[in-house]
């Protein structure tokens, strides 16, 4: 009788399924030898080629991020998406696209999402259908389950480069064009407090963690995030996340204490990765009190910022009035960003922030996107004065006041 030389397709996953059993029964980990081992207590033989594949393919499902892994190796790999077994999406900085990557089954997403969530120590079942954690490496994950998903277990995966983008790779990438790089370098040199504002995925952290990296070595630098994702090249930078809470409800460490916290760790430069709760409040009293800082926030454009500062604000029980007189104070300059139709992103626009007839704080445009250049607006000469510096050039001939 001819002993196989290896597995065929109609019974691969048969095999992998007893090697896993057999495996989880004597606690061993999947090593070459291990798999080797199994096999022939399965009464298979298979060549080294074959145990290795199987070896590396178990490792994969056991302990790695199975079929996907291979994508989240790919260093231009920005995120991951899986809506079906047979539609996994990458986007790699030019938008969204297909790949030929496929689960055997809807069940295989969910094992594979429920697996990741419990790496991350959260729970994910029919009780609770969600899940949004960082993973040891640093990775964002979210992940709904069906029923709420609607056919197969959705699973969004957010890579963190371990290295931040530089200012002179975000200028070669067509995020600041060229010559913008003079303008964010002053801003950082002048320790104003700014914003980064934009939509999911247009760039807000890469932007800022290449800002970060800008900040004077002799210059102590906090971060306060919901998932630790800014990644600044930076000596001294101290990292705080938040917590939730646990199966019975305690343990909550959210954004607002981590910014009260920071408050007393001596920092010169305050930054909260994303401005979307009661945090607001505490941050711009810190912007008021002598610290530098800054932080992301989601808005359509920089004119609405002040907008959804004030709904931030208003929700945690500052009043209008008392909200734009501490935003006029704090902050300086909001950096907008978008992505193109193309998916590239880039910085759409550069406001200044000033006080109308009422009191109330609306954003200036200073400079707007330009393919060889930022162009100047009507907001620059301010722009200018709060960089405090000569070096850049007055308002261009060819430039109307806008």
């Amino acid at each position: 009788m001819r002993t196989p030389a290896g597995p065929d397709r109609s019974d691969g996953a048969a095999l992998l399924d007893g090697v896993r059993q057999w495996l989880a029964e004597s606690g061993a980990e999947p090593t070459p030898a291990r798999v080797a081992q199994a096999l022939r207590e399965r009464g298979r033989v298979l060549g080294d080629a074959e145990v290795l594949r199987t070896a590396e393919r178990l490792r994969s499902e056991l302990v790695g991020s199975g079929p996907l892994e291979p994508l989240l190796a790919d260093p231009s790999v920005t995120d991951v998406l899986v809506s079906a077994p047979d539609r996994v999406w990458v986007d790699r900085g030019g938008g969204l696209e297909l790949t030929d990557v496929s689960f055997p089954d809807a069940a295989a997403v969910r094992r594979l999402a429920q697996r990741l969530a419990a790496v991350a120590g959260r729970r994910l079942d029919d009780a609770r259908p969600w899940a949004d954690a960082r993973l040891p490496d640093g990775t964002r994950l979210h992940a709904v389950l069906p029923p709420v998903a609607v056919g197969c277990t959705c699973l969004s995966l957010r890579v963190v480069r371990p290295r931040a983008f530089t200012l002179d790779e975000l200028v070669a990438e067509g995020t600041v064009p060229p010559g913008g790089d003079r303008v964010l370098r002053a801003l950082v040199e002048a320790r104003l407090s700014f914003l980064v504002s934009g939509g999911t995925g247009s760039g807000k952290t890469t932007l800022l963690s290449a800002l970060l990296g800008l900040v004077g070595p002799r210059e102590r630098i906090v971060l306060a995030e919901d998932s630790a994702e800014l990644r600044p090249d930076h000596p001294h930078v101290v990292r705080l996340e938040t917590r939730p809470a646990n199966q019975e409800g305690a343990g909550l460490v959210a954004l607002e204490d981590l910014v009260r916290q920071a408050l007393r760790m001596r920092p010169d430069r305050l930054v909260v990765g994303e401005v979307r709760g009661a945090e607001v409040v505490h941050l711009l009293a810190a912007l008021n009190t002598g610290h530098g800082g800054c932080g992301t926030v989601h808005a359509n454009a920089a004119a609405d910022v002040p907008a959804r500062l004030e709904a931030l604000g208003t929700a945690a029980g500052l009043d209008r009035a008392a909200l734009h007189s501490q935003v006029a104070a704090a902050l300086s300059v909001v950096l907008h960003l978008v992505r193109d139709r193309t998916g590239r992103r880039r910085i759409a626009e550069v406001h200044v922030l000033e006080r109308d007839a009422t009191g109330l704080v609306r954003t200036v445009p200073a400079l707007r996107w330009g393919a060889e250049a930022f162009a100047y607006e009507r907001g620059w000469e301010r722009l200018r004065g709060l960089l405090g510096t000569e070096c850049f050039e007055g308002r261009r001939g060819d430039e109307r006041d806008r």
